[in-house]
């Protein structure tokens, strides 16, 4: 998810204006509604919903357009906020699923006897590491739980992302950003390196000791002739 966008004629690049801010969720809210509504609809014109008991009713045309027309006038809410872990804890969730198959070659142990065994990680007792075994029928039945449908993808690129476009469309919002801000650059010269290492640079700071101890000597009594 980029920070800001290209406007909608594609000539000037639009940031937000508080920088930790993520997402409008009025907007998002908006949005929500009306897809879900949008897909529940098909889904009901294509014949996949199914009523019983009190909601047998929704099943004529009439009952569930008043419905949908109810729930369109009904405020959704959205509920987003920071993670708690940070954006780093975010990221290594995700890789999780978007990088990784459901089950790591190193995890499995073996097969005996159309078994699998494997290791796994048990949240609740302390994340500590145990065996299981499983039916090998059962195992393959839980591994194709995580295999994606037909056309459906981990990560999806849209906008000036979408992969038909990405090369010509990210060269051009590079080219609408501002400019970076130069940072000085300091240039250090070698006329005080350490003599020793030739790394580190000396600081010459006077002595602080050196006028309190002159001043000590020049008020001390002259020491007495032996003779």
């Amino acid at each position: 998810m980029p920070s800001g966008g290209l406007s909608p004629d594609g000539q000037h690049w639009r940031a937000p204006k508080n920088i930790k801010f993520f997402l409008p969720v009025k907007p998002l809210g908006k949005l929500f509604r009306k897809k879900f509504l949008y897909y529940l609809q098909e889904a009901f014109a294509t014949g996949q919903l199914e009523f019983f008991g009190q909601l047998r009713e929704l099943a004529h045309p009439t009952r569930f357009q008043e419905l949908l027309a109810l729930l369109e006038g009904i405020k959704w809410v959205v509920y987003a906020k920071p993670p708690f872990g940070g954006p780093d804890q975010v990221l290594r969730y995700l890789a999780r699923y978007t990088h990784r198959v459901a089950i790591a070659n190193g995890r499995l142990l073996g097969l005996e006897e159309s078994r699998v065994r494997f290791r796994w990680r048990d949240s609740r007792d302390a994340n500590q590491i145990k065996e299981m075994s499983l039916d090998a029928m059962e195992f393959i039945r839980r591994f194709l739980l995580h295999v994606l449908p037909g056309g459906f993808v981990k990560i999806r690129h849209f906008g000036f992302l979408s992969n038909r476009n990405r090369q010509a469309m990210v060269e051009h919002c590079r080219k609408l950003l501002p400019p970076s801000p130069v940072v000085p650059t300091v240039v250090r010269t070698d006329e005080h390196l350490c003599p020793i290492c030739k790394i580190g640079h000396m600081h010459l700071v006077p002595s602080p000791s050196a006028p309190r101890l002159a001043s000590t000597a020049a008020r001390r009594p002259a020491p007495l002739d032996s003779s």
